[in-house]
């Protein structure tokens, strides 16, 4: 068996795959194909020589690096997750990586003063910048991943001298940054409507399973949505003595937020530090932070992943934010009140 190190496999990609990089600096890309792009959503992966994970390691990617996928591959192993993407060298299973595309956006100039207009980012990632009124000069902040959803209020001049788009961060709300406006696409009120909100409020439900990681959503107690999800893991691991298991209990949304910065507030440009900005389609059911929401860190659906919330893809998590009461329309941060009722259970 032959195994690459890191470093070595990183030298070698360079020079053979260098053409096929991202690069959020440049406005152009050479030709291939996007429809088949991945991201490397956690710290590395490995890439086998067999589409399972007791073949040798041939190679690694790191945290950020672009994958384009030949092939989708269906195994009997692991059951929950059987999908392997066939990529340069070998293959490697998909729980660690994020389906991407590069899709490119006008610039909206037009602001009206004091509103806010929710974007979506629609590059694999952006990086965002920060003016340091101290320093003169402008700062790397955090990058910005595909599907991740923000808050812009304005449009000001960039550290390149061109338009980009001013963010306001509700967790810190007195440092704004700025994004490059290709690489947001601005979301229309007509896309986030709520879905049957004529429906009474005793009529709507929503079942857990973390059994099963299955969640089903009901109208007069039929199905009207199903998906599968990965709910908190069982870990030491205490958040303000709050464990990362996600409690089992009959609960009611609370408020919802269509982007929530989570994890840390740090201003920091590190990629490996706990700081999850833009988190889509946030509906929170417990008083600790228990939530719903869009996940771009991971594609493992179907077994325990988070520290504690509900992680949907941002697809599903988006359906269900519309569907929950309260009803959220509008431009607003956040909507509270007492909503849809939340069961969540062992079977």
């Amino acid at each position: 068996m032959t195994t690459l190190s890191r470093r070595d496999f990183i030298k070698l990609s360079t020079v053979g795959l260098g053409t096929m990089a991202f690069s959020p600096a440049k406005g152009k890309f050479g030709l291939f194909d996007d429809r088949m792009l991945v991201r490397v959503a956690g710290a590395s992966v490995s890439v086998y020589k067999e589409p399972n994970d007791k073949s040798d390691i041939v190679a690694y990617w790191e945290k950020d690096d672009l994958l384009t996928v030949y092939e989708i591959v269906t195994v009997k192993e692991p059951a929950y997750n059987p999908v392997w993407y066939r990529v340069w060298g070998g293959y490697v299973h998909r729980a660690r990586l994020q389906r991407v595309q590069v899709l490119y956006n006008p610039t909206q100039t037009i602001f009206e003063e004091g509103q806010r207009y929710l974007a979506e980012v629609t590059v694999p990632y952006t990086r965002s910048m920060r003016f340091v009124k101290t320093k003169e000069r402008w700062d790397p902040l955090y990058r910005l991943y595909y599907e991740s959803v923000h808050w812009v209020d304005g449009v000001e001049e960039g550290p390149d001298g061109k338009l980009w788009y001013r963010i306001y961060d509700e967790l810190i709300h007195d440092t704004p940054y700025h994004v490059k406006p290709s690489h947001l696409r601005m979301i229309p009120p007509s896309e986030i409507t709520p879905i049957s909100p004529e429906i009474d409020f005793s009529d709507k439900r929503v079942d857990i399973n973390l059994t099963t990681q299955q969640i089903v959503a009901y109208e007069y107690n039929k199905s009207v949505f199903e998906a599968t999800i990965s709910s908190g893991i069982v870990h030491s691991y205490q958040s303000e003595g709050i464990g990362t298991k996600t409690p089992a209990g009959t609960f009611n949304i609370r408020e919802k937020m269509p982007s929530k910065h989570m994890g840390a507030g740090d201003l920091v440009s590190d990629i490996e530090a706990y700081v999850l900005p833009g988190v889509p389609w946030t509906c929170f059911f417990t008083e600790h932070g228990h939530a719903f929401h869009g996940t771009y860190w991971h594609d493992n659906y179907g077994v325990p992943m988070s520290r504690g919330c509900i992680n949907m893809t941002c697809a599903d998590a988006k359906w269900l934010f519309r569907w929950l009461r309260p009803i959220h329309d509008g431009p607003q941060l956040y909507r509270r009140g007492y909503g849809t009722t939340v069961n969540i259970f062992y079977s």
